[in-house]
């Protein structure tokens, strides 16, 4: 499986938990670190850890574990699945970090034929 069809699961298991302001970074000429950053908001720590566990379930079911999972129950979860790092954030923690901003040489992945709608 290659890094897109795991970013475009990831998308689609953040899509339906109800992540909001779901952002995908292609990041494949920046950096060796992944190919892919997912970046989602949650509500509150029950909505991070549902979004996370979702991520890894769907993408588990696709044969696919993380490498490292970095802040479970706290406001900001990264799991890194080497090609694919998703950072799913309480909004006030992505409005301080700004990943988006810390990567906008990356490319702005279009994503909506994975969202619900």
């Amino acid at each position: 499986m290659n890094a897109k069809e795991l970013m475009e699961i990831a998308v689609k298991a953040i899509d339906s938990k109800k992540g909001e302001d779901i952002e995908v970074i292609g990041i494949t000429d920046l950096t060796i670190l992944a190919d892919y950053f997912v970046i989602a908001t949650a509500n509150n720590s029950t909505h991070v850890s549902a979004l996370a566990d979702e991520v890894e379930f769907k993408l588990g079911e696709a044969g696919v574990k993380p490498h490292h999972i970095e802040g479970e129950k706290t406001p900001w979860v990264c799991l890194d699945f080497n090609s694919v790092v998703v950072h799913i954030f309480y909004k006030e923690q992505r409005q301080f970090y700004q990943l988006e901003r810390l990567w906008e040489d990356g490319q702005k992945i279009d994503i909506t034929n994975c969202l619900e709608g």
